[in-house]
């Protein structure tokens, strides 16, 4: 989530390359160059995590989630709270040149839309089953391959965006299709193919960004959108409607700034979140979708169990 991104590929994709625009900006001594491939990377680099190598970073986020169903008003379904906890390090390549990969893990909250407590159970409106909340917990959310000056093509990286009132802006989206891990014997929980998309805009002051002294851009916020498929664990099948999710987030000073909230969910319930991966991380991503095909398996491999 998710913001899975924060995130899972909507920070893929803006590591890949943010657009830049610069005509008419002069370039201080000590500050990056956007037109310098090499400089645009750290420019990445600085708005995803820290030039530092295997310093954690953490962003959070806020929002809430809505139903769209034809014929329906919207339902406020939910108030959304996550966080990701990410690093990088440093790739070189004799061809591509400088570089760096991320990783990251990230958890997104379900909370009560009045009281803001965390759920853990939910009544689904529409079936009138009461289920069990399953947050995400994505471990890990890293980037599949280093972003270097040098393209696998040859192309020189690019860093995009554009400069505005003294901030640097920058909009994207992320188109989804894919076929779904729960199809199969998981048609009661979800179809055959994933469907959304989700909509990331930063905004970083540009002093901040440019600043070759500075190993990270403190100042970074975000913003992000998601329209998707219902979740797995609401049981919806293929019902009709969608959920939309707005939240706002930024980056933050440090992991004593996260809300109280996440803080002890994470004490309570998921103790590896204080850290990211390591840097050496290999393990294939983990999405909403795989991470709630475990926990379903799991389940009902304790119930065969139970009845031998």
């Amino acid at each position: 989530m998710t913001f899975r991104g924060m995130m899972k590929r909507g920070l893929a994709i803006a590591a890949a390359g943010l657009a830049f625009t610069t005509m008419g900006m002069g370039q201080a001594a000590g500050q990056l160059d956007p037109n310098d491939p090499t400089d645009a990377v750290k420019m990445a680099r600085k708005l995803h995590c820290s030039l530092e190598d295997a310093k954690p970073i953490v962003y959070q986020w806020k929002g809430r989630l809505y139903s769209r169903v034809q014929g329906e008003r919207d339902r406020h379904l939910f108030n959304l709270l996550g966080m990701n906890v990410r690093t990088c390090g440093t790739v070189t390549n004799e061809a591509r040149g400088y570089g760096y990969r991320m990783v990251s893990r990230e958890i997104m909250l379900y909370l009560d839309p009045r009281t803001n407590e965390v759920l853990r159970s939910w009544e689904n409106p529409w079936t009138g089953k009461t289920v069990d909340v399953i947050h995400v917990a994505n471990d890990p959310v890293n980037s599949r391959g280093a972003t270097h000056a040098v393209g696998r093509d040859g192309t020189p990286f690019r860093f995009y965006g554009r400069f505005a009132g003294g901030r640097v802006f920058a909009s994207f989206e992320v188109p989804l299709f894919y076929t779904n891990a729960l199809g199969g014997d998981y048609q009661p929980y979800v179809g055959n193919y994933y469907h959304a998309m989700e909509m990331f805009n930063f905004i970083i002051d540009e002093d901040d960004l440019l600043d070759g002294g500075k190993d990270t851009a403190s100042t970074a916020v975000v913003t992000w959108g998601r329209l998707a498929q219902w979740l797995p664990w609401m049981e919806m099948g293929a019902r009709p409607g969608i959920m939309v999710a707005n939240a706002t987030g930024r980056k933050l000073p440090s992991w004593d700034d996260l809300d109280p909230v996440m803080i002890a969910e994470i004490d309570a319930n998921y103790p590896v979140y204080r850290e990211p991966p390591p840097l050496d991380d290999t393990r294939p991503n983990e999405t909403s979708w795989t991470y709630f095909k475990k926990i379903l398996d799991a389940r009902q491999k304790d119930t065969q169990e139970g009845g031998h």
